[in-house]
């Protein structure tokens, strides 16, 4: 007998050999029923995978997210035997789980169409239909590199081959298919939800290396509900009316192009949102005790060396020499020229936390296939800071750091939705003891701040744990907007001192921190969350004062003098076009406000207000106009220190 230990806390007996299948079906079929994976000691494993001896077992729904990630498994394998079955000369080689969905990659000399997705989902459909038991195999290695070469998967055969020697090589078969893969998988294919479906195509080098072959990559979404389906599919239609690239064309706020990939040209309406945005930022900062700083943009590789960036990054650092034989670097972060500013002068235990900040503007090498709009470019500009405080003073300034970062991300319309505690990663410089002490220190300055951070294991810095904001956008999109990063490790790098209470010499601790991250991906995050219609007081024109006819021309430029010195954002719109055509063109231009003047208005001294998204408008006075708009353009800052 073995002994199961529940998530309840309960203990019960069950015969050698059982599995989490039998064990379910022992408690309720209904339980059984919805059961597709279970976690035995913390590891995922398959529901008819006898348990070793006594463990502790969990049994996971399609509702469980490590369930959603087993149908999205599920999904690329039946995918790939659907694919085999149209197409008996294509090859499988690897199909894992992504974000919203999954794909495989596949080895075929006729190109896919996304026209063959329909036959393709049909023949899933059937497969899933069929029901076929999902039996999980154990191969000897050499049979398996014999068996895959001898059916032509020369790709399976090399994964086998490049294994560890002492991995075990399992096969999952389903039905009359088989793939090479570790598990665990669903008890057979009926238990797939239909709620599947192939979204496009792309090509992929073999194992990522540009010298392989290409294959090709069908990518799908699968989700537990043909609603949860319906919903994904409606919130990519959003996204795409959303993309801040098209949004970028059409309102003319920037472009990029090929001669300067990933850099960003801005046009004159998008740099009136950047300056809002950082003139906002400064002001803020400028509250909370910082002071501002520039550094140099070059600077000598001997410098990224000792900092260790030049180990650690200098494939993605863009290097220049100099007909003096100088090595030098655009500067890819901002951190060491920081130090430099720290140990320029003496500095004692009074003037810290030293509260460092600079909108730093850095390059780094991306890839050309992984940059995308604002969201992955090659040069940015970061609202970076960096606070050097003693070690009795890190909770403090990690509690104030919160509280101003919820602040910021509330004041441009992004409630932040969780905090991410990112743990001690694999590979990690320090002791455990030191990371233990870290990570209290950041969980307890957290929930000083009001916050339980959610654990995110592994995912912490080399030197140090951080914590990442996630917020969610207008769509219900996650993205991780700012972060704190907690450093022992460069400052001792680079030598930084301050004088102790004591006379003595000691080392800073330095606080990694940005609220925004890039400036040009928060604007893009911001782009996608407003579609393109800003707050007043971001909106790159504010007003548009529009004529009805020529008699209200003098009329028109006297209000839209007045408007623009109570400080607003003001285009005139004089042209001999039709009000209704005008109205149209600067609604698509997603203008907050349209203020239109004809000869009655012109006479009255008012204006016929028309809000963005309304059809209805609001006849005022000029002077009430001048007084209510400059009053609700002021930036959130502003509108507080008013009140």
């Amino acid at each position: 007998m073995i002994n199961v230990s529940f998530p309840d806390g309960s203990k019960r007996e069950y015969p050698d050999g059982s599995t989490p299948l039998s064990i379910a079906e022992s408690i309720s079929k209904s339980l059984a029923k919805r059961s597709i994976v279970a976690k035995v000691n913390g590891e995922l494993r398959d529901m008819k995978r006898p348990l070793d001896g006594d463990s502790s077992l969990a049994l996971l729904s399609e509702k469980d997210p490590e369930g959603l990630e087993l149908i999205r498994h599920d999904a690329a394998h039946v995918l790939a035997q659907a694919v085999q079955e149209l197409f008996p000369d294509t090859q499988v080689t690897i199909g894992p789980v992504i974000e919203d969905g999954f794909f495989y990659d596949f080895a075929r000399k006729e190109p896919f169409s996304t026209e063959d997705f329909e036959k393709i989902e049909a023949k899933m459909r059937e497969i899933v239909e069929k029901d076929y038991p999902i039996e999980r195999e154990v191969w000897d290695r050499d049979n398996a590199i014999a068996h895959f070469k001898a059916i032509g998967e020369h790709y399976k055969a090399e994964i086998i081959s490049d294994l560890p020697k002492g991995d075990t090589i399992t096969v999952y078969r389903q039905g009359p298919w088989a793939d090479l893969c570790r598990g665990p998988h669903l008890p057979s294919t009926g238990k797939l939800p239909k709620a599947f479906k192939l979204m496009k195509l792309a090509g992929a080098y073999w194992r990522g290396d540009h010298r392989n072959e290409m294959l090709q990559r069908i990518y799908g979404t699968a989700w537990a509900s043909e609603a949860d389906l319906a919903a994904h599919l409606k919130r990519i239609e959003e996204a795409e009316k959303r993309d801040h690239r098209r949004l970028g064309r059409e309102l003319d706020l920037f472009h990029m192009q090929e001669e300067g990939k990933g850099m960003v040209f801005w046009h004159p309406k998008g740099w009136v949102i950047w300056q809002a945005v950082e003139s906002y930022m400064r002001r803020v900062l400028g509250k909370a005790d910082y002071v501002e700083v520039k550094t140099p943009q070059v600077l000598d590789r001997v410098f990224w060396e000792k900092s260790g960036h030049w180990e650690k990054y200098r494939e993605n650092m863009f290097v220049c020499e100099t007909a003096e034989e100088e090595t030098l670097s655009l500067k890819p972060m901002n951190c060491p020229g920081h130090v430099q500013i720290f140990k320029s002068g003496q500095k004692s235990y009074r003037d810290l936390p030293l509260r460092m900040a600079e909108f730093g503007s850095c390059h780094r090498y991306e890839p050309s296939g992984a940059l995308h709009g604002l969201m992955r470019v090659r040069g940015f500009t970061q609202d970076d800071a960096h606070i050097f405080c003693r070690e009795d003073q890190i909770e403090d300034e990690t509690a104030a750091f919160i509280k101003l970062a919820q602040g910021i991300h509330a004041d441009f319309g992004l409630a932040t939705d969780h905090i991410n505690l990112a743990t001690r990663p694999e590979l990690r410089a320090g002791s455990d003891e030191f990371w233990d002490k870290a990570e209290a220190q950041m969980m307890s300055a957290a929930r000083k701040a009001g916050v339980e951070p959610v654990i995110a294991e592994g995912d912490g810095a080399f030197y140090a744990p951080k914590l990442d904001f996630v917020i969610k956008d207008a769509i219900g999109r996650e993205w991780t907007i700012g972060t704190l990063q907690l450093d022992y490790v460069l400052p001792d790098r680079l030598d930084a001192e301050y004088v102790g209470e004591d006379g003595a010499k000691h080392r800073p601790v330095m606080l990694h921190r940005a609220i925004l991250g890039s400036l040009e991906r928060f604007i893009g995050v911001l782009i996608e969350h407003y579609a393109g219609a800003f707050p007043m007081w971001l909106s790159p024109v504010q007003v548009v004062v529009a004529t009805i006819s020529e008699t209200a021309e003098n009329y028109a430029r006297e209000a839209a003098e007045e408007l623009r010195a109570a400080g607003l954002r003001v285009e005139l719109d004089l042209r001999g076009e039709k009000i209704n055509y005008k109205i149209r063109e600067h609604s698509l231009q997603k203008v907050p406000v349209i203020a239109v003047v004809g000869a009655k208005e012109a006479e009255e001294r008012k204006l016929a207000l028309r809000r963005f998204g309304s059809q209805a408008q609001t006849v005022v006075t000029l002077d009430d106009a001048v007084r209510d708009l400059s009053a609700e353009a002021l930036p959130p800052d502003l509108k507080r220190a008013a009140t």
